[in-house]
């Protein structure tokens, strides 16, 4: 069998491709300015790149694609989101605790989790005061708008700071962690086991009720969700928030997801037997090969050949 690939790039189209990149490096300073294949490129320390393209005209987020945002780990997000606090550049955006409208700009200034899912319920919220539960006070996860308005997350207290994860939204989640089990040989991102949600018509579902803290007063919808990892990059989806079909990726501001794989023959090969849409075949990219695929909710993912 084919091993897993690992993840390479997420291709971003800018209006400012090194506006962007000294935004990025200034605010995660283990990143560093670089090229890749032609593009101006971001690199993070754990071999892992964002590539940019240049556009003349804003790229657009919505209608919304699979793709939701991406974010680092960093070693202590509390500190870093006071650094963030007195540089006029970053905009910080609130995390909604109630739709009652009140807010915190970092998750672990709220109540904590319940079984690992990283939001509470009304029900959850109030048991929460009822108890008496106050926030940790420490690690917890936040945002910041970046340039040409992308979402982007930083969280934790880890070892060391590094592009760690892409956030998606899937159609359907459940059949989203088959399509990447089966066709790309992904590993389960630990802790995101995927667990159906059945309506009362018998078919997949959202779950029944939203949750905080969230990005938008209404609240989010955490279950069901899945995840996968490509190396060290983590995918992690939950469903589709709206009632739109997600959209494809090509041409918005996330334009798509390269893994790197070794033999992109035998890829090409073992996909198209197995049916999957192909967006572009075989082509050349910089000093290698490359394919296009979509995923299983319109995502376009790239298919590098390395060495």
């Amino acid at each position: 069998m084919l091993a897993p690939p690992r993840f390479h790039h997420l291709h971003l189209n800018s209006t400012d491709p090194e506006g962007a990149i000294d935004f990025y490096t200034r605010q995660f300073p283990s990143t560093a300015k670089t090229s890749w294949g032609g593009f101006a490129a971001l690199a993070s320390p754990n071999d892992v790149l964002v590539l940019f393209t240049k556009v003349d005209a804003p790229p657009p987020s919505l209608p919304q694609s699979a793709i939701w945002h991406f974010g680092w780990h960093v070693t202590d997000a509390r500190a870093r989101l006071e650094t963030y606090q007195s540089r006029p550049e970053v905009e910080l955006l609130p995390l909604y605790t109630t739709d009652e409208g009140g807010f915190v700009f970092v998750s672990s200034d709220t109540w904590p989790s319940v079984g690992g899912v990283l939001g509470l319920t009304k029900a959850q919220i109030a048991e929460s005061r009822a108890s008496g539960a106050t926030p940790l006070r420490r690690g917890g996860f936040a945002y910041m708008r970046g340039p040409d308005g992308a979402l982007v997350e930083y969280a934790g207290d880890h070892p060391a700071e590094r592009f760690n994860y892409v956030h998606l939204y899937q159609e359907d989640p459940i059949a989203a962690f088959e399509w990447y089990q089966k066709h790309l040989h992904a590993p389960m991102r630990p802790g995101y086991a995927p667990a159906p949600v059945i309506g009362p018509d018998g078919r997949p579902a959202r779950g029944p009720d939203r949750t905080w803290p969230a990005l938008n007063r209404e609240g989010m919808f955490r279950s069901p969700r899945a995840g996968v990892e490509f190396g060290d990059v983590s995918m992690m989806w939950y469903a589709n928030q709206g009632d739109e079909p997600l959209v494809s990726s090509r041409g918005q501001l996330q334009d798509h997801i390269a893994l790197a794989v070794e033999d992109l023959d035998a890829w090409a090969d073992k996909l198209a037997s197995e049916e999957v849409k192909f967006l572009e075949p075989i082509y050349r990219l910089g000093p290698t090969r490359a394919l296009m695929i979509e995923g299983p909710s319109r995502e376009a993912i790239e298919l590098v050949e390395v060495c």
